[in-house]
This record gives structure tokens, C-alpha cells and sequence, in this order.
């Protein structure tokens, strides 16, 4: 398409092709400028932490922005947590005092479920954790409740513009633009420029990541139903094996296999069934294992077993310090010791699992599935190759449970960041941030862009994409924004008195 056959209000060829844009450049392009001092893209929990930082530093709702074509910062997570079979009434892999509504984490989520129904059991069971109890971890519904409440707060919806991000470009005065694509008959123009001297950028995972084979299946017999990935709309699976037995293959050694293998093993229970499961691990553990005495993870039966995401010490501890001064492959070797495939060890699970195992309708071995065929009777075969050679398994559906974990150039904020905006890649692939989470090679004047989550992964800071590491990027970015006169730092007496209207329900009182 031509210069001139551009719509009027539409990104032009010079456009996509500058790296820097001039105010007059967007203009001659019909595209409407508003100005925002700050704005966040995505409008994810990470968009939401970074806001709730700024309105208790005292930053008014007129001078943020958040972008996003969801209406709640929790709307995307609710969907993952339903979809990979964590209803609200279940409890997720979060610290009792990781709380995305409250940047002080107390009172934690531990105490405010005792208080609120009246009993002392969680507090008995935090104390007793992990050695007479399972770590406790708070209802998923309690997190969206309380995030709403926060929301409401700190005027989050007089801050939301709704639409599609396209790009982050620099400025040449300083700052940035940000394109948006507004919904369709709300806007004269098909996008809108936002210019501002801070950008945060927080778009959470960049897609699902199918593994090979299962891809190769999905689009040679456009297969889309009998081969699904846990984060996918799956719940017919479990449907129809309620009316019939059933074979199942779960692939993944992950939180998200272990949740999906409870789902299947309750159901199996709950409704009498006569479900089968054959559970392939890429990697099976046996034991302990690590690379030092003091840095080994429990694992058995296939499975490696980790409370949380990540060591605690990371997000305040040894780790923490000693990953701020690593960079290349030092960071990499390090992020590769810690890391890893992991899951919380549940009791409840573990009992269904030796159930399984001594009825013989669970088995778990280890195996590298090479590709999967259509079987006869509309079933599925994988063959698989491991240890005893090479065996095919029938199955009526295969769950894969393996993550979100697609390159950032799939993603088209990130691969624009990497093309045209100066970002670079970190030792694991993601964004190269500073130790402040500043995007690398992004400056533009006296403005900043900023990222957190999971698109970040692999920088000074491990454990970005989780509740408390979200919150810490935030303080972070926070902090930053002090020092670059944005806003106040919130300091002793502001804390005190902002966590006392955050106790009372009362909004944030601006600057």
C-alpha cells in the first residue's frame, strides 16, 4: 500500500519504517495525539501493580493511562486459572502474604480468611508449613475479590482506554508514542497516538507454545479438539469421559499437569469413572536432585517438587543480591541451577497418584513422544521413544500441559520493541532490563520505558512473573520515578498513612 493510499488515521509506510517518529510525522498521518505522562500497556496484574504504586505515591488518574482490550486487570489470568482447571473455590502457588492489592502484604491472605470466617485454621496451618502441612496458598476467588476492591480504590477504571496496543515508538523531543487501536465505531481514526515521557510495558506471556509433534498433527489433520493445550478451552475432554471410559495422555511435569491430573483423577472418583491416564515425562526425576548440597529439590515419581516458583531467598534474600551482580552467562548458569520444571507436593494428589499406580489406571515413564497419528475408532497414537525402545500409545485425547512459554518476537509489542525501538535480548532470550527494569537501549531523552513480568525473565531479578515479583518490579519502577521527579517516594509516613486508608477502604489521597 502506498503513501498516499493509507486511510486517513492509519499507520503510514514512513511510519513502520522510523524508529524515532516527530510529532509532525504523526500528524501528517491524520492520527489523533492525546498526552499522557505515564502510561502501562496490557492491562494485566502487571499493569495493575504498577498503577496501584503510582496512585499511593500520590500520581493523579489524569496523568496514567492504561491501554488494554480487557476491562479487569484480572481477566486474562481468571481465564488461564479456569482453563488449566483452577476454579475460584481452589487455592493457586501464591505466598499467603503475595498480594497484588496490597503493596505492604499485610494483613496477609493467611489472616484475612481467618478473620473473615472466623477460625484460626489458616493461621495454624502457615505456622505449621512445610513440615506438618502443605505450603498455604490462597483461593483464587479471594485474589480477584480483593483486586476488584483495589481497583475500585484507586480509580482504575478512569484510567483504562480501551483497545489493541500496535507499537511503542520513540519520540525525537523525548518520550514515546504508543498506538492504539481503538474498538470498532468508538474512534473517527483507525488508531490514536499516545504521547508520553514514561512507557511501562507488561503484555504477560507471549502466546501458548505447542511442542512440535503436537503441532505438526494439530495442522496436518486440523486436529483441534482430540489434541488441546491446557491453557486452551479444554473442558469437553473431561465431559466425554463421563460417558464413556476413556484413555488420556497428559504431557508436562508442571503445576498445570498436576492440576489437570487432579481434575481427572477427581472426576474419576467423584462420578465412578473409568478413566485411564498415561502421563509421559520429557525428563522423569527419582529423588533429590541438584546441583549443590545446599540448593537440592525433593522430586520422585517423575516430578520435581518445589513450594513455589522459585527459592524465597529471591525475592529479598541471598539470590537476589547475588543476581544483581551477574550478567551473561553467569546469570544463565545460575537461572538454569534454580530453575526448572517444578510443582507445590500436595498430599491429596499424591494419594490419588499411588491409588492409580497400584490399580494400574495412572502410568508415568519417561519418554520423548516423536510424533502422534490418527488411530482407528477416532482415537490418537503417540509414538513414543524412551528408555525400552520404541512404543506406541493409544489415547483418546492428549493434554498438553507443557506452558506459556512462545519466543517474545511472536509477540507484536516485543518483536517492535526488538526491531525498531533499540531492546535487546537478556541470557534466556526475553528483554534485556536494568536493574530498575529500564528496557535496554530504549532511552529516549528525558523519558523511559519500563517492563516487568514474564516478559522479562532471565534479568537481574528473578521470579518477574509472579504476584511478589510484579509488585517488586513495580517499587522498582517506583522508586525510579522519584528520582526522575514523577512522583513522591512513598516513604515511611506516606506508607503508614496510605496502608490506613487501604485498611479503611478509603481511595487514594492524591499528592
Amino acid at each position: 500500500m502506498g503513501e498516499r493510499e493509507h486511510r486517513r488515521g492509519d499507520l503510514t509506510p514512513t511510519l513502520l519504517d522510523a524508529p524515532v517518529w516527530s510529532d509532525a510525522l504523526v500528524e501528517s498521518a491524520g492520527i489523533p495525539i492525546r498526552d499522557a505522562p505515564f502510561v502501562t500497556v496490557g492491562g494485566g496484574i502487571g499493569s495493575f501493580v504498577m498503577v496501584d504504586y503510582l496512585r499511593i505515591a500520590g500520581v493523579p488518574t489524569s496523568d496514567i493511562r492504561v491501554l488494554s482490550n480487557i476491562d479487569q486487570p484480572w481477566q486474562t489470568y481468571q481465564y488461564l486459572t479456569r482453563v488449566s482447571q483452577i476454579p475460584e473455590p481452589e487455592r493457586i502457588r501464591s505466598d499467603s502474604s503475595s498480594r497484588p492489592d496490597n503493596i505492604w502484604g499485610f494483613p496477609s491472605y493467611a489472616l484475612s480468611e481467618a478473620w473473615r470466617d472466623r477460625t484460626a485454621r489458616p493461621l495454624l496451618h502457615v505456622l505449621g508449613e512445610p513440615i506438618f502441612a502443605d505450603y498455604w496458598t490462597p483461593r483464587v476467588g479471594d485474589v480477584f475479590a480483593s483486586m476488584a476492591r483495589e481497583a475500585a480504590r484507586i480509580g482504575y477504571p478512569r484510567m483504562l482506554d480501551k483497545g489493541v496496543v500496535r507499537m511503542v515508538r520513540r519520540r525525537d523531543k523525548g518520550g514515546y508514542f504508543t498506538i492504539l487501536t481503538p474498538p470498532e465505531g468508538t474512534s473517527q481514526t483507525r488508531r490514536i497516538a499516545y504521547r508520553s515521557r514514561f512507557t511501562h510495558v507488561a503484555v504477560g506471556y507471549p502466546g501458548l507454545r505447542f511442542l512440535p509433534d503436537l503441532q505438526e498433527f494439530r495442522e496436518k489433520y486440523g486436529d483441534y479438539t482430540r489434541v488441546v493445550n491446557a491453557y486452551e478451552p479444554h473442558e469437553h475432554v473431561y465431559e466425554f469421559l463421563k460417558t464413556r471410559p476413556g484413555t488420556v495422555v497428559v504431557r508436562g511435569g508442571g503445576i498445570v499437569a498436576s492440576r489437570v491430573l487432579q481434575r481427572l483423577m477427581d472426576d474419576r472418583e467423584r462420578h465412578g469413572l473409568q478413566t485411564r491416564i498415561v502421563h509421559i515425562f520429557r525428563t522423569f526425576v527419582t529423588g533429590a536432585h541438584g546441583p549443590h548440597l545446599w540448593a537440592r529439590r525433593k522430586g520422585g515419581d517423575g516430578w520435581a517438587y518445589q513450594g513455589f516458583n522459585y527459592p524465597k531467598s529471591v525475592w529479598g534474600g541471598q539470590l537476589k543480591a547475588r543476581m544483581r551482580k551477574l550478567d551473561g552467562a553467569e546469570r544463565a548458569a545460575l537461572y538454569k541451577e534454580m530453575g526448572g520444571t517444578n510443582t507445590p507436593k500436595r498430599r491429596r494428589w499424591q494419594q490419588q497418584m499411588r491409588a492409580g499406580r497400584e490399580g494400574g489406571w495412572y502410568e508415568a515413564f519417561q519418554g520423548v513422544v516423536e510424533r502422534v497419528e490418527p488411530g482407528v475408532d477416532g482415537t490418537l497414537t503417540s509414538i513414543v521413544a524412551s528408555d525400552s525402545g520404541t512404543r506406541k500409545v493409544g489415547s483418546n485425547y492428549i493434554i498438553d500441559c507443557t506452558g506459556l512459554e512462545a519466543d517474545i518476537a511472536e509477540h507484536r509489542i516485543l518483536a517492535d520493541l526488538l526491531t525498531h525501538a533499540g531492546a535487546g535480548r537478556n541470557p534466556l532470550g526475553r528483554l534485556e532490563v536494568e536493574r530498575h527494569f529500564e528496557v535496554k537501549g530504549t532511552a529516549s531523552g528525558d523519558g523511559a520505558l519500563y517492563a516487568t513480568g514474564a516478559a522479562t525473565l532471565g534479568g537481574y531479578f528473578p521470579g518477574v512473573d509472579t504476584f511478589l515479583g510484579l509488585q517488586v518490579g513495580a517499587q522498582e519502577i517506583a522508586d525510579d520515578l522519584a528520582r526522575r521527579g514523577f512522583c513522591r517516594r512513598i516513604g515511611p509516613i506516606r506508607s503508614a498513612t496510605q496502608w490506613v486508608r487501604w485498611a479503611l477502604g478509603r481511595p487514594v489521597k492524591e499528592a
